[in-house]
């Protein structure tokens, strides 16, 4: 089907499906000028509201905060609402979750879908009243004039055949009556029951199972293999060759495919094959280090930020302050491994997969197997985490090659250690900084160097332009008078992908660290030091096109810091033994600020006791689901702190699993309090902001009770 582009008046459009009652969706425009509809929500005759939510639910909350929109528009009663995971589906346009932004992206379109629905219901009671619509009210699903009353369900079929109202009105803020309560999670209930369906569970008629040995070595590919004692096993059917075909599956292996996946593992075991490991088997971890470090003496790849004469304002500063900061690869770590199952025959692809993106896993797929995308077909299901890592989708890409050769279904389950292993990592880096103060102590020049294999570099090529991750730089640039960044690319054979905040948690542990070195050499309080830098009414346009309505504001960031130091007690006495430390950061559109009180424990390692956390993310669709995300972020963020690093020897990756790449345990968890500030500006992110402040939080509190300065993650005393 070639749909075309719809505007934002033909997306909110409804149309009508007298057999389900009322169904609410957006138009596309087939081949033969017909409509197909594809929906966002469904009344039945029977009151019940189903709403179909297009993005991918990772624990984020996101099947419940979308439907939360609908349902005010539309005034339904929330405990007839319904959700339903929408398939891929051109009719909703991009579906991918990432980036924070599925609630702000779908505020107004799903709000309007709402309010459409409303208005064609109301429309169909006044008909039968034979009244004025604007006479009728509406709220919990019941629809009233004086004495009279009908429910959605009563007026759905009749709806159904109205005409389309071209405008609607939405709610003012200050009548919203689900918009703003902490509403429980839709889907609480079948997941703590099991009825809940993760990629892992999807089970298909005439399915086999799927383990693959994959090359040790980035790159590498198959030399050759022996199946003989894998087929000799119990249960398996078939071993089958799979090749690398890009970034979207960077390595080669051999599958052994069974009638379970215990099988198909026992199977692989006894494979035996021969690696030719390509240009990669020689890197190691200190040889990138090295690296990184060297590329600091040489010519910048990129200087992605200028701002007044830094050379200058150096040479002028009454003191100068120099530090360097190192970072690891991370992994994603997913709770669920990854997985997929596929389906695949002469008139197509079916996928069922947990992925963040399933447009470019249905791209990936048909790349892999030379079709054309429109003959992928991908359902979602709930993912067991996601972090980042199932935007990519390397498991479906094999399950799908996998399947076609075997000519039958295909679940390829991945184990712990396959997944540690064969990741898609948050890149590694060595930074650089020089800051100049003035004879006030004041911040008048700061020069950023860094040296990292980007995320860009892998994706782009090291010949691209804009390979510097700058994610939560641009406003502390622009914020000091003269600043420079300079990037030096630097080769890896490691794969490079997205992780909760991009580079949002290297970059802030960074310069919110150097922040607290500044404040320090200036005989400054941190939050004072910083809050010197929010000059009033100080506004920074951002630079992406798709988000102008939302400006840096000195004033919003001033709110969530005043708010932090208020609420920690910042500057007030503790208990011996403890300190505290603070840090910020501006990242997908939303502020957050965060003070965590810290001490040493006996073993010489940091406890972190207490994390108080203030966030303005807009308008508050969810304030439960907002502190369910900040708790999560800083859990996410104190595990790298604490603990997190991959490192690679002759080409491999050494962690494995928990034992060696240990997660934040739920005795080590700190209290954590979430301030959300007061906001009727437009929503915004809130999965990946709780994630940058933590680390440097904690290092600057391990500072002010040491006095020993920690510049490399994770955290060594």
């Amino acid at each position: 089907m070639n749909v075309l582009k719809v505007d934002r008046r033909e997306f909110v459009k409804v149309t009508a499906v007298a057999s389900a009652g009322l169904l609410i969706g957006v138009r596309a425009f087939a081949a033969d000028g017909k409509y197909a509809l594809g929906a966002f929500v469904e009344i039945s005759t029977d009151g019940t509201v189903t709403i179909y939510v297009p993005h991918t639910e990772m624990g984020q909350g996101v099947r419940t905060s979308l439907p939360m929109l609908v349902a005010e528009e539309l005034d339904a009663d929330w405990k007839r609402v319904r959700i339903q995971q929408a398939d891929l589906d051109a009719k909703f346009g991009s579906q991918g979750t990432g980036g924070s932004g599925s609630v702000w992206g779908r505020w107004l379109p799903l709000r309007k879908a709402g309010a459409t629905a409303r208005a064609m219901l109301v429309a169909a009671a006044a008909a039968r009243w034979g009244v004025d619509p604007k006479e009728i009210t509406v709220s919990n699903g019941i629809i009233r004039h004086g004495a009279k009353k009908l429910t959605f369900g009563e007026v759905a079929e009749a709806a159904s055949k109205l005409p389309v109202p071209t405008e609607v009105t939405l709610k003012d803020p200050s009548k919203f009556t689900i918009i703003g309560k902490k509403v429980d999670r839709l889907d609480n209930s079948d997941v703590v029951r099991g009825k809940a369906i993760f990629g892992t569970d999807v089970r298909v008629p005439g399915m086999l199972y799927a383990a693959v040995a994959r090359s040790p070595v980035f790159g590498g590919k198959v030399s050759s293999f022996d199946a003989g004692r894998a087929k000799a096993m119990p249960g398996v059917k078939q071993v089958v060759q799979i090749d690398a075909i890009g970034v979207s599956l960077p390595w080669s292996g051999v599958a052994v495919v069974a009638d379970s996946t215990w099988k198909a593992i026992k199977g692989r075991d006894a494979l035996e094959v021969k690696w030719d490991e390509g240009p990669h088997a020689g890197e190691s971890s200190a040889a990138l280090q090295k690296a990184m470090q060297d590329a600091m003496a040489g010519a910048p790849t990129e200087r992605f930020r200028n701002r007044g004469d830094v050379d200058a304002a150096l040479s002028a500063a009454a003191k100068i302050v120099e530090a360097e900061y190192d970072v690891p690869f991370l992994a994603h770590a997913t709770m669920e491994p990854q997985n997929a199952t596929a389906k695949v025959g002469d008139q197509g692809a079916e996928i069922w997969a947990p992925t963040q993106f399933p447009d470019a896993a249905a791209r990936a797929v048909a790349a892999a197997l030379k079709i054309k995308p429109e003959n992928v077909k991908v359902h979602v299901t709930l993912a067991g985490g996601g972090f980042g890592r199932r935007i990519n989708n390397d498991y479906a890409v094999e399950a799908a090659l996998i399947s076609k050769q075997a000519g039958a279904p295909v679940h390829v389950q991945w184990t712990r250690e396959d997944d540690m292993t064969h990741d898609f990592y948050r890149p590694a880096g060595h930074y650089k900084l020089t800051g100049g103060l003035d004879q006030n102590g004041k911040l008048s020049a700061l020069r950023w160097r860094a040296a990292s294999p980007t995320v860009r570099a892998y994706y782009r090529g090291p010949k691209a332009e804009n390979l510097a991750e700058g994610r939560t730089l641009d406003e502390v640039f622009e914020l000091i008078p003269n600043s420079r960044g300079e990037f030096m690319l630097v080769d890896s054979g490691v794969p490079r992908g997205w992780w909760r905040s991009v580079g949002g948690a290297a970059n802030t542990f960074v310069i919110q660290t150097f922040f607290d070195e500044l404040a320090r050499a200036a005989g400054a309080d941190p939050i004072d030091f910083q809050l010197a830098l929010l000059r009033d009414g100080v506004v920074i346009p951002t630079s992406d096109a798709q988000e102008k309505e939302f400006p840096f504001r000195g004033d919003r960031m001033k709110g969530v810091i005043a708010a932090v130091r208020d609420r920690s007690g910042w500057g007030k006495p503790l208990p011996s033994g403890r300190a505290r430390g603070f840090a910020c950061v501006y990242d997908s559109l939303t502020y957050c600020a965060e003070v965590a009180e810290v001490s040493i424990g006996k073993d010489g390692t940091p406890r972190v006791h207490r994390v108080v956390a203030a966030i303005d993310c807009g308008t508050a669709v969810n304030p439960d689901g907002i502190a369910a995300q900040v708790e999560g972020g800083i859990a996410f963020g104190l595990s790298a702190a604490l603990y997190g690093a991959i490192t690679e020897k002759n080409g491999r990756i050494e962690q494995t699993n928990f034992h060696d790449y240990p997660l934040l345990t739920i005795d080590r968890m700190p209290v954590v309090e979430t301030h959300i500030v007061p906001s009727s500006m437009l929503p915004t992110g809130t999965g990946e902001p709780p994630v940058p402040p933590i680390a440097p939080a904690v290092g600057n509190a391990i500072f002010a009770l040491t006095g020993k300065r920690l510049r490399k993650l994770p955290f060594e005393m």
